[in-house]
């Protein structure tokens, strides 16, 4: 059945996309929750004409998306994760620990919208941001683990001087 989709809806389409999905889903699930309506020849119209008056608006949030695009770009995230001694992941890392990472940076982004494998051994990745629908950013990240030793301590360390202090001599009781 195709329909056209009044929101956007995760893993099916933009809104104001036409698709075709399956009647069930359609007529249980997207049509009575309002997030599309049947593709029929007089709503194809409407479509056009509607699109075709907010072009211009269509073509500013595209360029916002592109501006946050463009401030994401050569941003790699590195992230720690639990480990055993031998280097297993506990669990895997996914879009929530991207999208904590990015906030962190200051790029408040959906975890919906971000698309990564199923990561389950460290080492270097790539996730993308889908931003719009013609906008992905693709985000290098690395996979440590928190039980390696930190490389930004060392030189901390060599910088602090170490005090020793010599040890407590006892005294012996004076004799009367």
């Amino acid at each position: 059945m195709k329909i056209i989709l009044k929101e956007d809806v995760i893993n099916l389409g933009y809104k104001d996309d036409v698709v075709e999905v399956k009647n069930g889903y359609a007529r249980n699930y997207l049509i009575p929750t309002g997030k599309a309506i049947m593709a029929s020849p007089s709503a194809l119209k409407v479509l056009a004409e509607n699109l075709r008056q907010r072009a211009h608006k269509i073509a500013k949030i595209k360029g916002d998306a592109e501006a946050v695009a463009e401030t994401m770009k050569g941003i790699e995230l590195t992230i720690s994760a639990k480990t055993d001694n031998r280097g297993t992941i506990y669990g895997s890392v996914g879009s929530n620990q991207i999208a904590d990472e990015l906030a962190k940076l200051g790029h408040e982004v959906d975890r919906k919208i971000i698309k990564v494998e199923n990561v389950k051994a460290l080492g270097n990745y790539i996730a993308t941001v889908q931003l719009h629908k013609e906008v992905a950013v693709e985000i290098p990240f690395k996979v440590i683990s928190e039980n390696a030793p930190k490389q930004e301590a060392a030189p901390v360390e060599e910088a602090a001087p170490v005090v020793e202090e010599a040890p407590a001599v006892e005294e012996a009781p004076a004799a009367e």
